[in-house]
């Protein structure tokens, strides 16, 4: 009896270490997560895949705007910190309407590459630099301004020179030519 309940209990071992190493190796193999209802592709650009996210509609329509398409579909690489439309909607009424003028668009490309850091800093690479930095850490955008980085617990924190911070809220995005990190609130130059 007692071998038997061993046998089983090895079994049900095995089956959970085959069952765990099969996720793991299914989870590196299918690095596709979800982002606005729609898989991310790791072979697809940034652009590629940020237009099948229902959460990023806006955003995809201001980097139209701002004439950033070819640059976000380049080689890169870039680190991306993505506003959602929720996160544009915080923004005071006609905001986002206003930006997307043609007039605007100096400002729009302004907001815009504040989100972009050259190179890819994953949200490991994020706490690295919070650590190292002795709790919060600094990248300069594309636009040329910082970008405070903080952590608390397993969350990153994003802050704009305004003191504005962002939560990512799905960190390592994977893409062809960076990484993409989906945050809660816009950031502001």
């Amino acid at each position: 009896m007692l071998a038997r309940n061993t046998r089983r209990r090895t079994a049900k071992a095995l089956a959970l270490t085959l069952a765990l190493g099969l996720g793991a190796s299914g989870a590196a193999y299918a690095k596709n997560p979800m982002v606005g209802g729609a898989p991310m592709y790791a072979q697809k650009t940034i652009v590629e895949n940020a237009v099948n996210s229902k959460d990023h509609t806006t955003l995809v329509a201001a980097v139209k705007a701002a004439g950033l398409v070819d640059t976000l579909n380049g080689p890169g690489p870039f680190t991306v910190f993505a506003p959602t439309n929720a996160a544009f909607a915080k923004l005071p009424p006609g905001t986002v309407e206003s930006l997307v003028q043609p007039q605007n668009k100096a400002t729009l490309t302004k907001i815009l590459t504040y989100h972009v850091v050259p190179g890819v800093y994953t949200a490991q690479d994020l706490m690295a630099l919070a650590k190292k930095g002795g709790g919060q850490g600094t990248l300069t955008t594309v636009a040329g301004e910082p970008l405070a980085v903080e952590v608390q617990g397993k969350k990153v924190y994003v802050t704009d020179v305004k003191g504005n911070t962002a939560t990512v809220t799905i960190p390592n995005v994977m893409q062809s030519n960076g990484v993409i990190h989906v945050v809660n609130a816009v950031l502001m130059p």
